[in-house]
């Protein structure tokens, strides 16, 4: 009986069974599925800020909610390009941040480049020390630092904005760009030495070249920071003429007119919003893998 049972053929599956390939797009369907609905919810606010600034003033007065006007009413922008303070605060804007650009990025990759690839003494201490400052928040040195911009004459200038840039500002930058670099072959910086090359040719170089993806990141986190800083150029600046966008869009929510002028601000958002996100679409391929890549070595 045991010899005819083995040779007796195994009973098929009657079980149905989905092809590799239906599987494969089933899951590739379900996980765009989710993406979108997820990303709805994130784009509502910003469509509703775009549908805002084209609606007249008794369309963003009624109590339905509606994303989009019936008929686009243009002229707020039009109106926004001829108020001259919307102008000039964009103009302040746009010369704040690449300034607060250049000091930051320059210093801080300096300060990066000697925390991880030169061998000095106290480094492990000093950088101890720098990260230490991340758990003092930024009320707490509010009240030191205006009486020290007082003190230097610095109020009603953009100094304070712009100066304190050059002097690496930022250890969570540093932490990140200092990550970057570790990841980068010492082996190059020996080659390198023995070529002849002194450290500052090494950072400018081996180590900045490599380090793009790195410095795009830390590009977009200081652009966003710096383009929407709406308290230090509130407490700095004290002058109408040298007030920035973000100070401009608050102001114009702050009128005491009724009803207010929403459809003026929200236009004054859409311009205020584009520029950065046209930034993050032309540098998200560096800032992501600048962003995958920060952890993978350890300090």
């Amino acid at each position: 009986m045991a010899t005819v049972a083995k040779a007796l053929p195994a009973p098929r599956s009657t079980g149905f069974s989905i092809p590799q390939n239906i599987q494969r797009y089933i899951r590739t369907f379900l996980l765009y599925a989710v993406l979108l609905t997820l990303s709805m919810f994130f784009l509502f606010p910003l469509v509703w800020m775009v549908g805002t600034s084209l609606k007249t003033i008794e369309e963003v007065q009624e109590p339905q909610l509606t994303l989009l006007p019936d008929v686009p009413q243009w002229e707020n922008y039009l109106k926004l390009f001829q108020d001259e303070t919307f102008i000039r605060a964009y103009l302040n804007s746009l010369f704040i941040t690449p300034m607060v650009l250049a000091g930051t990025v320059s210093s801080i990759a300096f300060v990066a480049f000697a925390f991880s690839r030169l061998q000095w003494k106290g480094r492990g201490v000093v950088f101890a020390l720098m990260m230490g400052t991340l758990m003092l928040p930024y009320q707490a040195t509010l009240v030191p630092q205006y009486v020290l911009f007082y003190n230097l004459g610095w109020l009603r200038t953009y100094n304070p904005i712009t100066l304190p840039g050059f002097f690496a500002g930022g250890a969570a930058l540093i932490f990140l760009l200092r990550q970057f670099m570790m990841g980068i072959p010492r082996e190059l910086d020996e080659a390198a030495m023995i070529d002849g090359a002194n450290p500052l040719q090494i950072w400018w170089l081996i180590v900045m070249p490599l380090s793009r993806p790195a410095l795009a990141t830390v590009t977009v986190l200081l652009t966003i920071g710096s383009w929407n800083n709406l308290v230090q150029p509130l407490i700095y600046l004290q002058r109408a003429e040298l007030l920035t966008l973000p100070v401009y869009i608050a102001q114009k929510l702050n009128l005491e007119v009724s009803p207010l002028p929403w459809q003026d601000a929200m236009a004054a958002s859409v311009l205020f919003v584009t520029p950065v996100l046209v930034i993050f679409l032309l540098t998200q391929r560096y800032f992501i893998e600048g962003i995958a890549f920060t952890g993978s070595k350890e300090g």
